[in-house]
């Protein structure tokens, strides 16, 4: 399966890429003949850059540099423009320009090197591009240059390395992931797929681990409740998955290979190819991965702690330049995975003494118009987006021939925005946004063992607004969002407030308040089945389960300074997040089989409040270093139960008071580099759940640092081709956990500390 799909890739691009090199489109008869070339200089070296990205601001004109640093945009329309510069690395360059009808210019361009990626434009703080040193939002981004010095093959390796985020693994059969923002659990978060939540409650259970990075081109980050505009589940913050788009002609191969400690293997091979048409108005981006892991059993108890698992993704994302002004943009993609944890695995799942079996299909996919005037005044976008799961699954002990299960999950997304732009509104420049957006999703889950049947229909018909009045030193930003959930009898506004101050260009002061609010219906969590004592766990929802209210304020400064060639950036931020009715998961009893029946409820409230910071420092060419902490309490307002077996506990479960995490990376010769990263996570509260215990309790477990090296170097086999060959080591310590429960009493659930043992890899990667 994985070698057909792979060849059936390989067959799509070969037709395309004879396209992009030797198809030249006829001269068009309307042609304005109005054409800028020049090349791309290294400020520090007077070397040719190759790749940069040149574009006309705000038009769909662009292109790349080729591989001897030079560029031609030809055909521009005629007047007065403003070329953009860009390349990872370097300061962003714009420079005005009087197009003339038949006449060619000259225009060079002197790029100087940054140390740090200080100037990415980012979407995820208005729905609006905006320079992420100006927005009133604080965004951090996740560059495929994390990805790179992490190792990471999938999103929810990297996502650990980002200020205030955890991704924990909260299941040892099925390997649930659950990423936790400023120390909320995860259905408190927004996961967004190029800016439409298309993650439903069931795509997110595993959601991060089914991304392959390669489709990835950057993940923007934004921590409490600042973006309400994404919709109302973002209190804990959004997480704005953002996918490669096609910028110049490149083919990329690579594989590698885990080893974990005992010889269990997990392999990955991705194959990307991005293809761009002569003119540049048409551009396609391919990717394909496919995984292969297998199960790993820590105690030698015979029963997984991780599970096996294996699976395939491609998909294409592609634009199609309808005039300088009008662009449309399709995304597709398809994952199969199957994965299962407990014992004999090679068995029929209801062979085993504790199987945990999935099989998903997920097909999903997007399609955007944008329209930008030619004064820039006017941005529109309309968007539809979908996604939809077929899952078939096995959640069982003790052999029970009854506990396979079926699931269908569609979610579909669509909207319009329209942004105008003032030159004065009152007191300053400002940029009017509103839009309107439906969301609908459909759940049909079954699990025969127990006769649970959920039916679920969501739909939210949404309305969104926001003024920012904006200039270089003040950013004033007022809006809101306008919800009718269908299981809400009224409508929910939820407001928000964004201020950014900065007295000098290199300070940037925020203050933020938002409200947001989560609807009483089934979540990520109550979706999953725990094997549990020779039984399972199973959530159910109250039948007055009331929705969930938060407010979040947060304040942060940002410093940026250079000391000669070193520069740096200090980031603090202060968040406090109220929440009322806030839901709560208590033991209720058994069923008629003994199985343990969870009732999600409402409790009093809770908050959430702590302190940030982030701190980065570079030399271009020689070193990048990057560390944050977090210093957090998350507590409920009263004592809440979740066993009869144990006091009333305030404090969240497996939410730390602190936590932190390194990444650098060094330039150690011309092509040969490398990387060190860790991360921290204090002590923390779990629950452990009757089985190999004779009760209920309660564990507070011990910190534990997971720490990694990479090292890298690239060969270059011609002036196009590059090989790098890449080798390291990730939990060098072996920070695994060390009471892991025993053989078919175990609980499932309980497991903490790094997801991974200690486990060796090698890497190749070729680029063309």
């Amino acid at each position: 399966m994985k070698l057909h799909i792979l060849g059936a890739v390989i067959a799509l691009l070969m037709p395309v890429v004879a396209w992009g090199d030797s198809v030249v489109p006829a001269p068009k008869k309307n042609s304005s003949d109005a054409n800028i070339y020049g090349h791309i200089i290294n400020a520090s070296n007077n070397e040719h850059l190759p790749f940069a990205s040149i574009a006309v601001k705000g038009t769909t004109i662009g292109c790349s540099s080729d591989a001897t640093g030079h560029y031609y945009l030809k055909n521009l329309p005629v007047g007065r423009h403003t070329i953009v510069v860009t390349l990872l690395g370097f300061e962003t360059i714009e420079q005005p320009i009087e197009a003339v009808a038949g006449k060619n210019i000259e225009m060079n361009f002197t790029l100087e090197e940054q140390a740090m990626s200080l100037d990415e434009v980012v979407v995820s703080a208005t729905r609006n591009e905006t320079n992420r040193r100006r927005t009133a939002t604080v965004v951090n981004v996740a560059s495929q240059k994390l990805f790179e010095s992490t190792a990471s093959s999938n999103l929810s390796e990297s996502m650990n390395f980002q200020s205030g985020l955890r991704v924990e693994n909260n299941c040892g059969n099925c390997g649930t992931m659950q990423l936790r923002i400023n120390g909320l659990e995860g259905h408190y978060s927004q996961i967004l797929l190029d800016s439409r939540p298309i993650f439903s409650s069931l795509a997110a259970v595993y959601g991060l681990d089914q991304l392959p990075v390669a489709m990835i081109e950057r993940v923007e980050v934004v921590r409490g409740g600042g973006s309400a505009l994404f919709g109302s589940n973002a209190i804990g913050g959004v997480v704005n998955i953002i996918t490669r788009d096609p910028l110049r002609n490149s083919l990329t191969l690579a594989n590698t290979t885990h080893i974990l400690s005992g010889g269990t293997t997990d392999i990955n091979t991705a194959l990307n190819g991005s293809f761009v048409s002569d003119d540049n108005k048409v551009g396609v981006y391919l990717f394909a991965q496919v995984k292969g892991r297998d199960a790993y059993d820590r105690n030698g108890d015979g029963f997984s702690d991780i599970p096996s698992l294996n699976s395939e993704t491609a998909g294409f994302r592609a634009y199609y330049k309808t005039s300088a002004y009008t662009r449309i943009t399709a995304e597709y993609h398809h994952t199969h995975e199957f994965r299962r944890g407990g014992d004999n695995l090679s068995e029929a799942p209801h062979m085993a003494m504790i199987c945990e079996q999935l099989d998903h299909k997920i097909d999903g996919g997007g399609l955007r118009f944008d329209y930008f005037s030619p004064d820039s005044r006017h941005r529109m976008s309309v968007y539809t987006s979908a996604q939809g799961i077929d899952r078939s699954s096995y959640f069982g002990t003790d052999m029970n021939p009854e506990a396979y299960g079926a699931t269908k999950d569609l979610t579909v997304v669509a909207g319009a925005q329209y942004t105008y732009g003032f030159d004065r509104l009152w007191f300053m420049p400002a940029d009017l946004t509103v839009g309107a957006e439906y969301n609908y999703n459909t759940l049909d889950d079954s699990y025969h063992a127990t006769q649970r049947r959920l039916e679920q229909k969501t739909s939210t018909a949404g309305f969104f607004f926001q003024n920012e009045w904006h200039s270089e030193k003040v950013n004033i930003l007022i809006g809101g969002r306008l919800d009718k959930h269908n299981m809400v009898r009224k409508p929910i506004f939820s407001p928000r407030v964004n201020l950014r101050y900065s007295p000098i260009e290199d300070i940037g002061l925020r203050i933020s308040y938002a409200s947001g609010y989560r609807a009483p219906q089934a979540y990520n969590e109550d979706l999953h089945i725990d094997a549990l004592n020779h039984s399972v766990s199973i959530i159910r929802l109250a039948d007055d389960l009331r929705p969930e209210y938060s407010h979040s304020v947060s304040a942060s400064a940002d410093i940026y300074h250079s000391f000669g060639r070193l520069q740096t950036n200090l980031l603090v931020e202060g968040f406090y997040t109220m929440l009322d009715d806030v839901f709560t998961l208590e033991k209720v009893g058994t069923d008629a089989d003994g199985n343990t029946i969870k009732e999600r409820r409402n409790a009093d409230g809770a908050t959430v409040a702590g302190i940030t910071a982030e701190v980065k420092l570079g030399i271009k060419g020689i070193f990048e270093i990057q560390a944050g902490y977090t210093f957090q309490r998350s507590r409920y307002t009263s004592p809440e139960r979740w066993s009869d077996d144990v006091e009333p506990q305030r404090r969240m479960f497996r939410s730390p008071d602190h936590y932190g995490y390194l990444t650098s990376s060094f330039e150690l010769a011309r092509r040969l580099s490398a990387s060190l990263f860790c991360t921290y996570t204090g002590p923390m509260l779990v629950q452990h759940n009757a089985g190999i215990l004779d009760v209920d309790t309660q564990t507070t477990t011990p910190s534990f640092w997971d720490c990694g090296i990479k090292a890298a170097y690239v060969v270059a086999l011609s002036h196009v081709i590059d090989l790098e060959i890449n080798a390291g080591v990730k939990n060098i310590f072996d920070s695994y956990q060390k009471d892991l429960d025993f053989g078919a009493s175990k609980d499932s659930a309980y497991i903490y500390g790094p997801s991974m043992p200690r486990t060796f890899f090698v890497g190749l990667k070729l680029t063309l």
